[in-house]
């Protein structure tokens, strides 16, 4: 136990160590049933005598602190809660810089919905809120077992940082993936990230300064949104119909804006569920080209097709590097995996590499294995196969509820893919409005305004996960958002 000592302070040395500990035990840094140091071993460590040690903990005994048993040591003894108040006044021992620090709210929009969802106590709440795919569906066993066998097979290797673009098996699977899908590169374009958002980040950081404009969607991705205005940049939306971006609308905004970046979503938008048309892809490349402005594809979901035939991703149309591609398998394996990848070519492939070694040096080594491991079997396009039977049968079941249970004055399109359906609601009813009313019914979603540029935007619109719930749920809470949107109804009635 390192214990800091000032051997020049007035302040006998047992009073010292005692402090140290009650602070800690206080604190809940030491817990109850915490075994301290023995006498001989805590003095050696600081280099006091034993004396000075029995000192301090009868100090804390006599506090009700600790407690002795007889022949194996002393222990920690359970305390009561501390206020949050107490804790607070400590900032007075601060730092100046630190008292005058200004936190802004980092609470997510769905951290909020959850807790309004929790706070209504119903004994079974239903979200449609989550951004992700089912992860009850994932073979967590199944991963368990390759992830020792991939611990038995490279030992120490596994737990190494490993090659700064991404382990090359790992890569090289990816490859053939995107080739199913459409895509050709190679393993030099691609770059392991800690998901889609790190890619996301390294991307804006390489390619943007603060002030930056940036284009997009709107409505689109709100956490991109958060962190582009994190990063000081400019958000310009382009407005969008049931055919994804409204490409005619952008040249104008290029020649207006002038901006080093558009960020887009083009299958299964999130969250409208919306795919880009095909002549609008090729339009998007060619204005792209013609104002030299990259563009950042966010490709998130786009081998959860249900129906219909597969567009070709706008990297697939990119001869001359236009084009930086993100894919992510957190979405659809498990979030905690933190495993995405960007495919760039040319010189900005070096500097998204240099610049994710300096912000993280390397994403872990053995998920990236173990990964690898469970693509390249097959693995991989067997969990996928099924996922889309799965979801596109939730998918069904939520249309078929909505049909059912809400006014017939809701509008949507079926979504032929992805996660997520996009509703309006009647006029004069507001989905802000409706979510308080909808969690006390047990059932939560999100409101549309959270996805655009300006805030008061979108209210009308609201967004549910069809994917994340088992059908007899799905079922059940659109019944109960039903209830919600009848209530509210009668106010604005």
């Amino acid at each position: 136990m390192r214990i800091p000592l000032d051997r020049e302070s007035e302040t006998p040395l047992y009073q010292q160590i005692g402090n140290y500990l009650r602070n800690a035990i206080l604190s809940g840094k030491l817990t109850a049933d915490t075994r301290l140091p023995a006498y001989r071993q805590l003095a050696d460590d600081l280099g006091v005598n034993r004396a000075t040690i029995e000192n301090a903990y009868a100090m804390l005994e006599a506090d009700g602190l600790v407690f002795s048993r007889m022949g194996s040591g002393t222990y920690v003894l359970p305390q009561p809660l501390i206020s949050k108040t107490s804790k607070q006044n400590k900032d007075i021992d601060l730092p100046l810089w630190q008292q005058n620090f200004q936190t802004k709210e980092t609470a997510s929009n769905l951290d909020l919905i959850d807790a309004l969802l929790q706070e209504a106590g119903h004994l079974h709440p239903i979200s449609f809120a989550s951004g992700i795919s089912d992860t009850r569906q994932f073979p967590a066993d199944e991963f368990r077992k390759v992830l020792q066998t991939v611990m038995r097979r490279d030992q120490i290797a596994a737990l190494e940082y490993g090659e700064r673009s991404g382990y090359a098996p790992l890569r090289e699977g990816i490859v053939h993936i995107l080739a199913s899908q459409g895509l050709q590169t190679n393993s030099e374009s691609i770059l392991i990230t800690a998901g889609s958002q790190q890619a996301i980040f390294l991307v804006s950081q390489v390619l943007l300064k603060p002030n930056d404009i940036i284009l997009v969607e709107n409505p689109t991705y709100s956490v991109a949104m958060d962190l582009f205005r994190a990063l000081g940049f400019q958000i310009i939306g382009v407005p969008m119909d049931s055919q994804g971006m409204q490409v005619e609308k952008l040249e104008k905004l290029l020649q207006q804006h002038h901006p080093k970046l558009i960020y887009t979503i083009p299958n299964f938008h999130n969250p409208t569920g919306t795919c880009l048309s095909s002549p609008r892809r090729r339009e998007l490349i060619v204005l792209a080209e013609r104002y030299n402005v990259p563009i950042l594809e966010d490709d998130f979901v786009g081998d959860l097709r249900y129906e219909g035939h597969a567009q070709p991703s706008l990297k697939a149309l990119d001869s001359n590097g236009q084009v930086i591609y993100v894919g992510t398998f957190s979405k659809m394996l498990m979030p905690g995996l933190r495993v995405g990848f960007i495919v760039a070519d040319g010189p900005v492939y070096d500097s998204l590499l240099n610049f994710k070694r300096v912000s993280d040096l390397a994403t872990s080594t053995l998920i990236q294995r173990a990964l690898d491991a469970y693509v390249t079997v097959g693995r991989y396009q067997t969990y996928l196969h099924r996922s889309n039977q799965t979801f596109r049968k939730r998918r069904d079941v939520m249309v078929e509820a909505i049909k059912k249970y809400l006014p017939s004055k809701v509008s949507f399109d079926i979504p032929t893919g992805g996660l997520f359906i996009w509703l309006r609601l009647p006029e004069k009813m507001y989905a802000d409005e409706l979510l308080p009313l909808a969690c006390k019914e047990g059932v939560s979603f999100v409101p549309g305004n959270f996805f655009f540029i300006d805030n008061a935007d979108g209210r009308e619109w609201l967004r549910l996960n069809f994917a994340s719930q088992p059908v007899e749920d799905i079922e059940e809470g659109i019944k109960r958002l039903g209830k919600a949107i009848r209530q509210i109804s009668k106010r604005t009635s």
